[in-house]
């Protein structure tokens, strides 16, 4: 291959590669909070901090070399010490890291001031999803990804929101201070919305605070920044900034929706019910570990299908359920099998037992079914 063709071939990748990269953003997102102002700013005076350094040093730099070159006959200077010299450039970065870091400081203690919210917020880090507990409104659900299996197998076209998208989004009043509490369940997740400027470790057995107020309405998204797992990028989060109107309407309808599932506690379900309802709830909580299918990830994360657990007996000659069972392993979870009581209702439990004893190639004929007053009462 001659030197033309080269060149030729050079200069086509080289503009496929510049095509590919024309909408790449390379500066942070839109900042929608005063701390997420304050981020962007220092980011800003830094990054020209940097360049102005960089403009002076290289330029000294490429003008010795080419004035003082050997071809235009000059003789290296030959000197050992220059206090006068050193007390300069010892000075001047001291002063400029001192003019960074000023207001560096009043931005982090700006960050960690939690005090004066509006209201609070309990986030728990599951593998792999959100759990949010809105402590002064009662109203507590858990936050899924929402990205279908066909897109994530390529399947089908991917969605503009791919893999930043959920079921239940955090929706919060615009223009309010919201008090973040954080802790997680099993491993160290973090919450980080880049919008709001904030990024904050959940730790098991901590609790950590941040905050956050929304200047304006929208919906602003964020990922689990902390690697937690083989489905660490499958958490994404998403606020919904509604006004103080759309807000209240939204209380209203999660309270109306946890009324109507602890009514359908106490009725009596049909297995074609349990099971409708309880495709939802698996492909929603457990799918990401035992997979669609319940072929599972063994030996990390058992297959459901032809499973003990799924097939074996529930209930103990007392009437209670029997350690190890399918009821006690929701309920209480086991090794990295979280403990499920605390984020679905007895419907929802009930409902995905049923579902992974008559389904996911199963036909469980010991305890067929599940039905929610037995899931309340074993609480």
């Amino acid at each position: 291959m001659n030197k033309k063709a080269i060149f030729f071939i050079s200069m086509m990748l080289l503009m496929a590669t510049g095509n590919a990269q024309a909408a790449y953003e390379l500066n942070l997102h839109a900042p929608v909070t005063e701390i997420a102002r304050q981020i962007y700013d220092l980011h800003m005076l830094i990054v020209y901090v940097c360049l102005g350094i960089l403009v002076i040093v290289f330029g000294v730099m490429f003008y010795s070399i080419y004035a003082h070159r050997k071809s235009v006959g000059h003789q290296a200077a030959q000197f050992h010490e220059h206090h006068v010299l050193e007390i300069i450039w010892t000075i001047i970065p001291a002063v400029i890291l001192i003019a960074m870091a000023v207001p560096a400081t009043k931005t982090i203690l700006a960050m960690k001031d939690t005090t004066a919210a509006d209201m609070t917020v309990k986030v728990i880090g599951h593998q792999w999803k959100w759990e949010y507990d809105y402590v002064d409104q009662n109203v507590h659900f858990i936050s899924n990804l929402s990205t279908t299996q066909d897109q994530i197998d390529g399947k089908s076209e991917k969605g503009e929101n791919y893999l930043l998208e959920v079921d239940n989004p955090m929706v919060v009043p615009v223009g309010k201070k919201i008090r973040v509490l954080l802790t997680a369940e099993d491993v160290i997740h973090s919450w980080s919305v880049p919008s709001f400027g904030v990024k904050q470790d959940a730790i098991p057995g901590f609790i950590k605070e941040t905050w956050f107020r929304a200047d304006k309405e929208g919906t602003y998204r964020g990922q689990c920044s902390e690697l937690c797992g083989k489905a660490h990028g499958f958490m994404p989060i998403v606020v919904e900034a509604v006004s103080d109107e759309k807000y209240a309407a939204w209380i209203e309808a999660k309270n109306a929706e946890a009324a109507k599932g602890d009514a359908g506690a106490d009725k009596e379900w049909t297995k074609e019910d349990l099971v409708a309802n309880g495709k939802t709830v698996y492909e929603k909580n457990c799918a990401v570990c035992h997979q669609a299918n319940g072929a599972g990830l063994p030996p990390a994360f058992p297959a459901m299908t032809g499973s003990k657990i799924a097939l074996g007996a529930i209930w103990g000659a007392d009437g209670k359920y029997a350690k190890d069972s399918h009821v006690d392993r929701l309920l209480n979870g086991k090794g990295v099998m979280p403990a499920w009581k605390a984020q679905l209702n007895d419907v929802e439990i009930a409902s995905v037992i049923t579902y992974e004893r008559q389904a996911l190639g199963n036909a469980a004929t010991v305890d067929p079914i599940v039905q929610p007053a037995q899931i309340k009462a074993a609480r």
